[in-house]
């Protein structure tokens, strides 16, 4: 694989581009100087020329550059994401434009809560939202209807709260409008939403409309309301505050609601930890979580789904999101979200609505595989045929059906390869906003002459975060610039990667062949993405807890260690276990005859938190870095990384 299109975008693992990355940021780095001079030269400099001279200023710059001297000293005992000897987490080198831009923005400090404290980079940031929403496939043309908007976060785990924040305001809002016309004895009007008039509909109607329905229904509701009553307005405006969850709190809105069950969210068991923690932070407990089966593919199951909804929809149960993980975190599977849609279409018909967010925090950045340059879809033939094995028609129809759910969540510092933190949080419909807004004055001045096009520059009154750095818009703005999110540019890049795990996926098939007698390598499911988990038991052995002491004895050699310095060792790579509750009898078995363990001894609970019985250690590999596999230079590490793991395994095997 020729890799020399790669060549301009990293600084490289060893630096081969360090004399671009030095020239161009010290050019920038002279420019902003230059811009501080320049503000208003007459005014005489604050540091005076003579300050350098004396002891005390001395004394404190010695001890700055000692301090980072110190830290740069330390900082050499840090993972190298960069290497090619890299092959564990979501991590790898940075996309250099991004990186430099990240840099010299920081210099300029912009705040991107508001337009006033970043006359730049908030709507930098905007622009990063609509360039990764028609990515997805959103449409953002402000002229059409729904119109896609999305903003930045400080990573995926906060994108994902504020789908259930977005959520939890459209799914009660129409009970907001219904208690406000009983407690002001208001008229409605026809609705074009509801089969008859607001005050005629039930908790049951109100609570499983689409958030295109329930914005539609404030709308027109609200227009109506100002019409008729125009001097009191502003009363009925503050009633239907009065009585949204948001003021009156989970406690005090059930007990007004008695009736009204809490919704519950559906989310596959492979599901990131996050969204446990989305739940109790939310106000809706844990308990209102419910963890779908997933199957032996590492997928939702999708007639599971169906029969949880079917019990649902018969007792009543509303239903406030359904998440599909687009690039699970452990497996990097990707869930059937063609089929969820579905689904969803299925069971509006018979009464029960819910929305649909997708976590893409990990594999977001795969829809740039598939979208034109002209923002089409490309064929699924075309996509095959740049690749042996990727995509599956599954896999294709999944990713290409993003474009028919509520929101998704994206982490440019993943698959955008850029520093932490930056995640995404996009939406189908802008219009939520008007469901979210926090109102200060202090930080959101009215614009009365400008209103419509500054909304979105006011961006902390409607996100969860308030203060955040710009120079994050400013990396995934330049980085979606320099290479734009299609199959022709950042494409290139994810295609590589891509590519490199169909050739580590023979590589360890060719292992598993000329090692059948020593041990049972194991691929526990075919992968979707550039995730790939192994399993390694020695032959002969039948315990799943002996088994698992084995392959932790070779992720000793592969993870990273306190005491050891990661430069010292060949390769780092990261591991995960494979639960039994997670999978089906059918699949533990059939994991079983692979590996050559007894089935009986893989169980789903353990009483003894010493035996590893429920659960099975896979070595996990994130195939990210695009220098892997390079014909250039001669240099494969994948092929190196087989060699040395056949040596872990002949070590272990001998210690026995």
């Amino acid at each position: 694989m020729n890799l020399e299109f790669l060549s301009p975008y990293f600084i490289g693992p060893y630096g081969e581009n360090n004399d671009v990355f030095e020239k161009i940021l010290t050019e920038l780095l002279r420019d902003h100087i230059y811009w501080r001079r320049n503000i208003h030269p007459e005014d005489l400099p604050a540091i005076s020329t003579f300050a350098s001279q004396s002891p005390d200023y001395q004394a404190a710059i010695a001890k700055t550059r000692t301090e980072l001297h110190k830290l740069t000293a330390n900082l050499k005992q840090s993972v190298p994401f960069f290497s090619p000897r890299y092959i564990g987490h979501m991590c790898s080198d940075l996309f250099m434009p991004g990186l430099i831009a990240q840099i010299v923005t920081t210099l300029y400090n912009p705040n991107n809560v508001s337009f006033d404290a970043a006359t730049v980079t908030v709507n930098l940031e905007l622009e990063v939202g609509k360039q990764f929403a028609q990515m997805f496939g959103f449409n953002t043309d402000p002229d059409q209807y729904p119109c896609a908007w999305g903003h930045l976060t400080s990573g995926g785990t906060v994108a994902n709260y504020e789908s259930l924040w977005n959520f939890r305001a459209a799914k009660y809002y129409p009970i907001a409008l219904f208690e406000t016309l009983k407690e002001r004895e208001l008229d409605t009007p026809e609705s074009k939403v509801l089969p008859q008039k607001l005050q005629d509909a039930n908790t049951w109607q109100l609570m499983n409309l689409s958030i295109d329905q329930v914005l539609q229904l404030r709308s027109e509701t609200l227009s109506f309301w100002q019409y008729k009553y125009p001097q009191h307005f502003r009363e009925i405006q503050d009633t239907i505050e009065q009585q949204r969850i948001e003021h009156q709190g989970m406690g005090l809105f059930y007990a007004n609601h008695w009736k009204c069950k809490q919704p519950l969210v559906l989310v596959p068991a492979s599901a990131h930890y996050s969204w446990e923690k989305a739940m109790k932070v939310m106000g809706f407990g844990a308990a209102q979580l419910v963890k779908l089966p997933i199957k032996s593919d590492m997928r939702l199951d999708i007639e599971a789904l169906d029969k949880i909804l079917a019990n649902a929809c018969s007792k009543n149960i509303p239903i406030l999101a359904c998440v599909a993980i687009m690039g699970t975190t452990e497996f990097g599977t990707i869930d059937p979200i063609h089929s969820l849609v579905a689904l969803r279409e299925k069971y509006r018909q018979q009464g029960l609505d819910f929305y649909i967010h997708v976590d893409a925090a990990w594999g977001g950045y795969l829809s740039s595989l598939f979208r034109d340059e002209d923002g089409s879809t490309i064929s699924h033939a075309q996509a095959q045929s740049m690749y042996k094995y990727f995509p599956s028609d599954e896999v294709y129809q999944s990713i290409t059906s993003v474009e028919k759910v509520d929101s998704v969540t994206i982490d440019p510092h993943k698959l955008g390869y850029l520093p932490f933190g930056a995640g995404g949080f996009i939406a189908k419909n802008r219009d939520i906003t008007k469901l979210l807004t926090q109102k200060a004055p202090y930080v959101f001045e009215e614009d009365k002459d400008n209103e419509a096009n500054v909304q979105f520059e006011k961006l902390g009154q409607f996100i969860l975060e308030g203060s955040k750095p710009g120079s994050v818009a400013a990396a995934s703005y330049v980085t979606n610039k320099v290479l734009p999110l299609n199959y022709k540019n950042f494409g290139r890049l994810i295609k590589q990667t891509i590519k490199t795990a169909e050739y580590f996926y023979d590589q360890i098939l060719e292992l598993k062949e000329s090692l059948e007698d020593k041990v049972n390598i194991c691929l526990p499911y075919t992968p979707d993405t550039n995730l790939l988990c192994i399993a390694i038991n020695p032959v002969g052995n039948r315990s799943v807890t002996a088994m698992n002491d084995f392959g932790q004895d070779i992720y000793q050699h592969l993870k990273v260690h306190k005491d050891k310095a990661p430069k010292n060792q060949q390769f780092i790579g990261s591991n995960t276990y494979l639960l039994r509750s997670n999978i089906s009898d059918q699949h533990a078995h059939y994991l079983c005859d692979l590996l050559g363990l007894d089935d009986q001894g893989f169980v789903q609970y353990v009483e003894d938190e010493n035996t590893q019985s429920d659960k099975i250690f896979l070595l996990r590999h994130t195939i990210m870095n695009p220098w892997l596999t390079d014909q250039t230079n001669g240099d494969d590490y994948i092929t190196k990384y087989c060699q040395y793991l056949e040596q872990l395994i002949d070590q272990a095997l001998n210690a026995r």
